[in-house]
């Protein structure tokens, strides 16, 4: 609802459920209208798994908020940027920045190319969600 500025009937048919369970579900990231209907809220503190490259490989964390979301994501867009292209320009804003985890351990965010490299060399920092996976 945030990102695409749809309405909450529109977000819940696009994630196939209703919207009744996603207001008992995220309830904490949405804010009731005057008119009643819901819109996302700026930011929310919703817990949620998410990967993140460590020099070790890619590994799941849960954090809370969507500014840590933001912050990570940004940051894979500049770590694949890099490994398609070799420009290094976009990481080089992440040098220092790190990843609060729910436990509120900090984890920094790699900026070590000769390490990311070699994560990409060997296919481990591919991904196909942000999002860690739930099985």
């Amino acid at each position: 609802m945030r990102r695409e500025k749809v309405s909450l009937t529109q977000a819940s048919r696009d994630a196939g459920i209703s919207p009744r369970t996603v207001t008992r579900w995220g309830k904490a990231a949405l804010q009731k209208q005057k008119n009643g209907k819901y819109a996302a809220k700026k930011s929310d503190s919703l817990l949620r798994l998410v990967m993140i490259p460590t020099p070790d490989g890619p590994r799941d964390i849960a954090v809370k908020g969507s500014k840590q979301v933001t912050l990570l994501a940004e940051y894979w867009n500049a770590l694949h940027r890099y490994l398609q292209t070799g420009d290094s320009s976009q990481l080089k804003k992440f040098q220092g920045k790190h990843i609060r985890d729910a436990n509120g351990v900090d984890i920094p965010l790699s900026v070590d190319l000769s390490s990311l490299n070699r994560l990409g060399s060997a296919g481990v920092l591919s991904f196909e969600s942000l999002y860690a996976r739930t099985t």
